[in-house]
């Protein structure tokens, strides 16, 4: 008996010990496991194996001192990490330029051109744009390479006007930055918070910031969702504008086309439609990050065709139609239509129809989708800015440092820069310095036209150096359905931008309200302000020429192989044929236009 007992008894102890060393193990575990983590996290900071840089100045095969075909070869193999998927393409092609541009910044524009200047000037940018997100889709789904656009000149055009390009569309990203962080703190005032401007500077800044830091997948998350919120705004906005307009608001008045009649469609005349032409660009900015987000998809070739098309929708849907129930609800001569930013939702004509109905509450909800609006703007501030430096350090046109891509496929030193430049909204906010952001901003005021016009010059080169190089159409994984003639339309199109916005800025439209432009010093500043950006890209594409004696690409030279994904086109295409052969006509007609 008493063995048995000493048996049991030990048995009993030897599970206890066993308990106590597996609890033990757990605890001792348990730092171990974290201290993995921590490192894992640390070293995923430590430089890419596969990161290299173009030197500059280094001669070429060509013998030219700079060396395109080095600098073909470092944006093809680029480390950045390919994680954004097709959903966050679709949802950056649907609503990525959706922002102040449309919702307070078309107020500016119907105040000075009328509705139908308004109607007239977007459509028009919106075709023209249409024609130039399809060549970059053309190109980008065939060389889905970093840089993107600033890239394709230099392979394309002239090694000279890519660094230009990509200087002055780095420049805009870089000064956007701040100067929305600061307009989302003013979104805040509509509430008339007791909040100092400063701690929402803070708090907004993080968060971009920390979006960016997490990586691209982090990015295009917040995209999405963002542009999730702003598309469901813009749908209601629409729905409610179509009731109100027949009658259906609070006080059951009819207005139809009443305000095109008084005060009328068109105020300042073809000056003012000129005017808006400009206004309608600025809106439309940051339609092209779908062409720079190619390089970080898992697979372009899918998913890139399809946010391109969807680019049409998104111009007819969202701008077009809500633009022409604004000119129908607002007329141009409210004087709330002047705003003291362009982040005044007190300004935006989607707020004063909603207020001119006299509904209570929809208001803020729109100020609450202005400032998501205002923040979307600040993460693709930080994505395209760091991504454009990165790449521009890759070829060689800009410090090498710069270039540094960490493991996880971050340019993180670029993303730092971005991230600095963000914190100039302190003294924005502080409203110190107003004069610096007003300058910095007319820098890079053109930036997105310049851009546009390359990229359908580029195209133009693409497709005549395809053709001399003895290559079939039948051989592109993409083709623009606008074809080489939509790019020359855009292109020359952006050339009557540039040509509007110089009469514009010698000439300005005088404001309805408010004190007038007159005098030589006011006229000067006005101009410089508005047409800064011209000289300044001559200067840098004249000095780079001037110093690198970069060559203009010729079409028998252009390298047109390397960077493409290596894909079995002629297997995907005839997969593909079989697939869409037992579609219905529904979803072919679909996939066409989508």
């Amino acid at each position: 008996m008493r063995k048995s007992t000493e048996v049991s008894s030990s048995s009993s102890r030897g599970e206890s010990d066993d308990r106590a060393a597996a609890v033990g193990s757990l605890y001792d575990a348990t730092p171990s496991k974290w201290r993995n983590v921590a490192k894992a996290a640390w070293d995923s900071f430590k430089e890419n194996p596969d990161y290299h840089i173009n030197e500059k100045g280094q001669v070429g095969a060509n013998g030219q001192v700079y060396d395109v075909e080095g600098a073909a070869e470092a944006t093809a193999t680029s480390p950045l990490a390919r994680k954004l998927k097709g959903r966050h393409l679709q949802m950056i092609a649907i609503g990525g330029s959706i922002g102040t541009g449309l919702f307070v910044g078309s107020g500016k524009a119907l105040q000075q051109g009328g509705p139908a200047s308004l109607l007239i000037a977007f459509s028009l940018i919106g075709g023209m744009l249409f024609c130039t997100v399809q060549a970059l889709g053309e190109m980008a789904v065939l060389l889905p390479v970093a840089g993107s656009f600033s890239a394709y000149s230099t392979r394309f055009l002239d090694p000279a006007w890519g660094f230009a390009m990509g200087w002055n569309y780095a420049m805009q990203w870089l000064i956007v930055l701040p100067l929305e962080i600061v307009a989302a703190a003013i979104t805040i005032k509509y509430w008339n918070s007791p909040v100092s401007s400063a701690v929402w500077v803070a708090i907004f800044l993080v968060m971009i910031i920390g979006i960016n830091l997490v990586g691209v997948k982090g990015y295009g998350e917040a995209e999405f969702v963002f542009s999730i919120i702003k598309v469901i705004a813009v749908i209601g906005f629409i729905i409610l504008g179509i009731i109100l307009n027949v009658g259906g608001g609070q006080n059951g008045d009819y207005i139809g086309g009443r305000y095109w009649a008084d005060p009328g469609a068109f105020n300042n005349g073809f000056q003012g439609l000129c005017s808006v032409f400009v206004i309608a660009a600025f809106a439309f900015a940051g339609t092209e990050l779908v062409g720079l987000a190619a390089a970080e998809t898992a697979n372009p070739r899918k998913s890139l065709p399809t946010a391109v098309k969807q680019v049409f929708w998104r111009i007819c849907l969202f701008y077009i139609v809500s633009l022409t129930l604004v000119g129908l609800l607002v007329p141009y001569s409210d004087p709330r239509l002047i705003g003291q930013s362009t982040s005044d939702a007190k300004a935006s004509p989607f707020v004063i129809a909603i207020k001119n109905a006299g509904i209570t509450g929809l208001d803020s909800v729109m100020n609450v989708v202005i400032m998501v609006s205002v923040l979307s703007v600040g993460n693709s501030a930080v994505y395209g800015s760091s991504r454009t430096l990165a790449a521009l350090a890759e070829q060689g046109q800009a410090p090498r440092w710069l270039g540094y891509i960490d493991r996880q496929g971050r340019p993180l030193k670029a993303i730092g820069i971005a991230s600095a430049f963000g914190f100039l909204a302190f003294l924005a906010a502080s409203n110190k310095d107003e004069d610096a952001f007003v300058w910095m901003q007319a820098l890079s005021g053109l930036s997105s036209i310049f851009t546009w016009g390359s990229i359908c010059l580029a195209h133009i080169r693409f497709r005549k150096a395809w053709r001399i190089q003895g290559r079939s159409l039948d051989e592109l994984a993409f083709r623009s359905q606008a074809g080489v003639i939509g790019s020359w339309i855009g292109f020359l199109f952006n050339i009557l931008v540039i040509c509007a916005q110089f009469w514009i800025a010698f000439s300005p439209v005088q404001p309805r309200y408010g004190e007038p432009i007159k005098g030589t010093s006011a006229l000067v500043q006005n101009f410089f302000q508005a047409y800064l950006a011209v000289p300044v890209v001559l200067l840098c594409y004249i000095g780079y020429k001037v110093v690198y004696r970069t060559p203009f690409m010729r079409c028998k030279n252009m390298d047109l192989r390397t960077g493409v994904r290596e894909l079995n086109l002629p297997q995907l295409l005839l997969d593909e044929s079989i697939e869409r052969a037992s579609w219905p006509k529904w979803k072919k007609a679909y996939k066409f236009l989508c």
